[in-house]
């Protein structure tokens, strides 16, 4: 979808300030965004019509913070623990410490960020309704990879044990697989990327269990055409974004949000990545993510998706 263009007007036409380009792509994200809501609602709307209509187990990735008046939708694999540790930093008193002085292990853990959904719902309504949202989002392939990179790739007990096994079993013809992610290292038996894709294009995945949140689709992890977000980042302008966003809520002085590392899944990437998935699969890949792909204003993959 090719975006508006926003006029300036005869005699504004000078250089755009990093901030104003910043308020510009925010206008234009968010029309996109209500827009594709708008106009995809029996798709993206899954029979519901307001917040009301949710769990709290669908809502259990918005994070609050009362002393700003901030509410947080965590996305994995798009930042999050960065931003977890800056939402941890502003629960606590002045003067603010820096965030990398938080563990990356300390604020995944259950309780350690105020959930929205601890409040009554008529509560929760009045923050959604006052308060300052945000979230970021990032490339749904790209995030993918990183998924799959950081979940099966690397020694992790866990995701080898609830999802990795049953990968192997299934799609990588290893009907005995190791019993743990460090045999499987040890003797080189990990599922591969085309195991992982076809994990996630099985129907009888979701039939199952709901998509684990590092692979869920974004949209349904912070339900963006129900809640009306006051800032929406992108993880390919994350620093820029970021510095904009503590701009806003007026702590641009107060901490730095911290320095992002080379991200080692580019776009560019994308080719050498999906070479042993098939044509086809792809294309049902791009059609399970394709919400996020519109709503967030990502460019359809169509060198993936010709061959």
């Amino acid at each position: 979808m090719t975006l508006p263009l926003i006029s300036l007007g005869r005699h504004n036409l000078i250089l755009l300030t990093s901030a104003g380009r910043i308020y510009q792509t925010q206008g234009l994200r968010k029309q996109l965004l209500g827009e594709m809501c708008d106009s995809n609602r029996a798709v993206l709307f899954e029979g519901k019509h307001s917040l009301e209509d949710f769990s709290d187990k669908e809502l259990e990735n918005l994070v609050v913070d009362d002393n700003h008046g901030v509410i947080y939708c965590y996305i994995p694999k798009v930042a999050c623990t960065n931003w977890k540790r800056v939402m941890v930093v502003l629960n606590k008193s002045e003067p603010y410490q820096d965030p990398m002085s938080i563990s990356g292990d300390l604020v995944h853990l259950p309780n350690i960020l105020t959930k929205l959904t601890s409040f009554p719902r008529t509560e929760m309504k009045a923050k959604l309704k006052h308060y300052i949202k945000f979230l970021f989002v990032r490339d749904p392939f790209v995030r993918l990879i990183s998924a799959y990179r950081n979940k099966f790739q690397r020694h992790n007990e866990y995701f080898y044990h609830y999802y990795g096994r049953d990968i192997l079993r299934r799609y990588g013809n290893h009907p005995d697989p190791p019993r743990t992610a460090h045999e499987a290292i040890e003797s080189k038996v990990q599922p591969s990327f085309y195991n992982f894709i076809q994990y996630l294009l099985d129907p009888d995945t979701e039939k199952t269990t709901p998509f684990e949140p590092h692979w869920r689709q974004m949209h349904r992890l912070c339900h963006p055409c129900f809640i009306q977000y006051d800032f929406l980042g992108h993880q390919e302008s994350l620093q820029e974004d970021a510095e904009q966003l503590l701009s806003i809520l007026k702590l641009e002085d107060a901490f730095k949000f911290p320095s992002s590392y080379e991200n080692m899944t580019s776009p560019e990437s994308l080719l050498d990545w999906f070479r042993t998935v098939p044509v086809e699969d792809r294309k049902q890949l791009y059609d399970l993510y394709e919400a996020d792909f519109k709503l967030f204003g990502y460019s359809i993959p169509e060198k993936l998706l010709d061959g």
